[in-house]
């Protein structure tokens, strides 16, 4: 059978403020506003932002506040990734510096992941994947500002 599948097109996200939105995904972690439409009698306003990878959020304008709890597991529920674990630490201190809530940086099996909270309080897991290696790993290094250590990168 042939996998007809390629990825997650889009994940859509309400909000009562969308320019603030938009501002913390664009401006704060480098996606790209893809298009915006304004409101119609019809329809409500909304945004696409491109975040990688054909990967895009419909970011849609709404008069009531979004769901931000967690998902069945006691975890954000989605995600977005990056390239490497150093740019994790930055988008880390990033957010840090606009004031913005997000955890210290986990490491997990196959992966570093820290779960931020947008300007909605919606939580979004952030995750690097690690590399593939037979040898394993120092474990990672804890502080209020991980950006300021060395990457635990795999040996040699």
């Amino acid at each position: 059978m042939t996998h007809l599948l390629l990825g997650i097109n889009h994940l859509t996200l309400s909000t009562t403020d969308l320019d603030r939105l938009l501002a913390y995904y664009t401006e704060l972690l480098g996606a790209t506003l893809a298009f915006e439409r304004a409101a119609t009698p019809s329809d409500p306003r909304f945004a696409v932002i491109d975040v990688g990878g054909n990967d895009h959020l419909m970011v849609v304008e709404t008069a009531d506040p979004p769901i931000t709890g967690l998902d069945p597991l006691g975890q954000a529920g989605w995600g977005l990734r990056v390239g490497t674990y150093a740019q994790l630490c930055e988008a880390r201190e990033r957010i840090l510096g606009a004031g913005w809530p997000v955890g210290e940086i986990e490491t997990l099996p196959a992966q570093w992941t820290m779960t931020a909270h947008d300007p909605d309080g919606r939580p979004v897991d952030v995750r690097a994947h690690r590399p593939r290696t037979t040898t394993p790993l120092p474990p990672p290094v804890t502080s209020r500002h991980p950006a300021r250590h060395p990457s635990p990168a795999a040996p040699g």
